[in-house]
């Protein structure tokens, strides 16, 4: 399914053959993010990604940048999460070598303008301004301050305002010396393209690029013996609220386990929240739950948009829907949930964007690749008793957190929290 070489730099190069694919997928995938950053620099490894784009020595503007691609057809981004940083482009294989040679000019020869990092902090700024403005993305950095409060994982990834103002160039090469190393870096590329075929054009120019020492990692604390709550007041139609509570990390024995507990709980039109929290009692459009595993850590969310004068109603229909997961699932809905995560990542593994992405990240922040077959194989095995377990020991009173977003005229009281 995918093939590896290691660069005597410690670069890491995967690749999967697509030959249905007429496209290349390439991703540069960095082992950095919100989390390896201070106090003070919050938002640097965001606000470093978006100043690769605006300029390098070959190609001194943005525009440059994104005409090179757009003018084959293919298309160029990034992003920044809390423990990785991705830039990526699809093209149509023939454009193969024109992708990578823009991904690694940008990677390794942005020039960081003193102009250029003075205009974007105020770009990024407006970017930070719009997420406090958007309930949904509002509440998202509310519940993961109250998952992790004064830690990085609980930090919006892209900073704040006070923060990605005062970040200078000086900050930015030091930040870039530790982490942005070939030793902290995997290349993976799917579609139509040989393994070997790839490295050969890697090889000229990343093979030199000198390795690093990276900086230590982060400090993680998931202990919590009461209920937590967190509110923003802001004006709208809509309160927009979280419960969730902390999870699994990427390396637990169990994180498949409350993937697929997370499937039937709020995955789709058939779970059990979207059936009973949105067609059988109308309380909510949009309602849904999701996972995320990180290094030590994780989490298992519950969102949802409701009426402002049904706060506990919600609220306790949601929380009725979690405890009842503590007393078990139907076999149907287990083959249900089963056949929902195999086909979904099947689906989404036929674009060769998602492929590389998915190999690549594996690769990065767990050091180990498990092919579809394995995963698939992992899924199946997982009983019934297995997702009890896991709701038995998250699903716990004394765990929950709830943050919401929205005209709040009263706050409801903290003993509702019980599961």
């Amino acid at each position: 399914m995918y093939n590896k070489t290691v660069f005597d730099n410690s670069l890491r190069v995967i690749t999967s053959t697509m030959p249905h694919s007429r496209s290349v997928s390439i991703a540069f995938l960095i082992g950095t993010g919100s989390c390896y950053e201070n106090q003070e620099e919050t938002g640097i490894s965001h606000f470093i990604e978006h100043l690769c784009f605006k300029g390098t020595q070959r190609r001194p503007t943005a525009k440059e940048i994104s005409q090179d691609i757009e003018g084959v057809g293919g298309i160029i981004n990034g992003s920044t999460d809390k423990e990785a940083t991705i830039f990526w482009c699809k093209v149509a294989s023939s454009h193969f070598s024109i992708a990578l040679d823009v991904l690694s000019d940008l990677l390794l020869n942005s020039r960081f303008d003193d102009a250029d990092i003075e205009k974007e902090s105020q770009v990024v700024i407006e970017e930070i301004k719009m997420n406090l403005d958007l309930p949904q993305h509002r509440v998202n950095m509310l519940i993961d301050e109250l998952l992790w409060p004064e830690q990085p994982l609980g930090r919006e990834v892209a900073g704040t305002k006070e923060t990605v103002s005062s970040i200078n160039r000086g900050q930015i090469q030091s930040y870039i010396a530790h982490r942005y190393v070939p030793n902290n870096t995997v290349v993976s590329i799917a579609g139509d393209i040989q393994h070997s075929e790839a490295v050969a054009h890697i090889r000229p120019l990343l093979s030199k690029w000198p390795a690093g020492g990276l900086s230590s990692g982060y400090i993680t604390n998931d202990k919590q013996i009461e209920p937590r709550l967190r509110i923003a007041s802001k004006n709208g139609e809509q309160v927009h609220l979280c419960l969730a509570v902390h999870g699994f990390s990427r390396f637990h024995p169990q994180r498949f386990a409350l993937d697929l507990l997370n499937t039937v709980l709020g995955g789709g039109m058939s779970s059990r929240l979207f059936t009973e929290i949105r067609e059988h009692k109308g309380l909510a459009y949009d309602i849904h739950s999701y996972v995320e595993h990180f290094a030590d850590s994780g989490s298992f969310i519950t969102y949802a948009g409701v009426n402002p004068g049904k706060i506990e109603t919600a609220v306790g229909a949601i929380l009725e829907e979690l405890s009842k997961l503590k007393h078990g699932i139907t076999p149907n809905e287990l083959t249900r949930a089963k056949e929902l995560s195999k086909g979904r990542l099947q689906l989404h593994l036929e674009d060769s964007r998602n492929m590389a992405l998915w190999l690549g990240s594996q690769e990065l922040l767990t050091l180990r690749i498990l092919n579809i077959d394995e995963v698939i194989s992992i899924i199946d095995a997982i009983t019934m008793s297995d997702l009890k377990q896991v709701a038995e020991e998250l699903l716990t009173s004394g765990r929950l957190n709830l943050a919401m977003v929205g005209p709040i005229k009263h706050e409801p009281p903290v003993k509702l929290l019980k599961v």
